[in-house]
């Protein structure tokens, strides 16, 4: 039997590197795989694209609605930053372009994830403090 030898891979041809923490801060498989694909195609001296709603969805087997509501997220957990672009119709009319993707440094994203974490135990702590002093009251008052 005869050893398949496989080519070698060439390490910056039709390759991206995704950072480790995307693993680590609570994305969906949803939001992994959009904030991947965006990375594959952007431009990687100015960190941007332009891809379509549906050329995204077409990419990865979502609808449009889908890809929408979690590049909203994306933006909202600080991976990314989206401006509205716009282009000329033939006749000269000006027309809503494709949104543009700007993929901003992990750490924005990483901080955020902790501020919200912390955020969230600030909270939990609060409610319990709330319910321990209610059930103090219910105890002191002869109802």
């Amino acid at each position: 039997m005869k050893f398949h030898q496989w080519p070698k891979r060439d390490p910056d041809k039709n390759y991206f590197k995704v950072p480790n923490e995307v693993f680590h801060i609570g994305l969906s498989y949803p939001e992994i795989s959009i904030y991947c694909y965006l990375l594959s195609i952007e431009d990687r001296e100015t960190y941007q694209c332009y891809p379509s709603y549906k050329t995204i969805g077409k990419a990865l087997g979502m609808s449009e609605n889908t890809v929408s509501k979690y590049v909203r997220s994306l933006e909202e957990k600080g991976l990314i930053r989206t401006e509205p672009t716009m282009v000329r119709s033939k006749d000269g009319r000006p027309l809503n372009g494709n949104l543009l993707y700007t993929i901003r440094p992990i750490q924005t994203a990483i901080e955020l994830f902790y501020e919200r974490q912390f955020q969230q135990l600030e909270e939990d702590a609060a409610r319990q403090r709330a319910a321990e002093r209610l059930a103090e009251l219910a105890r002191e008052s002869p109802a």
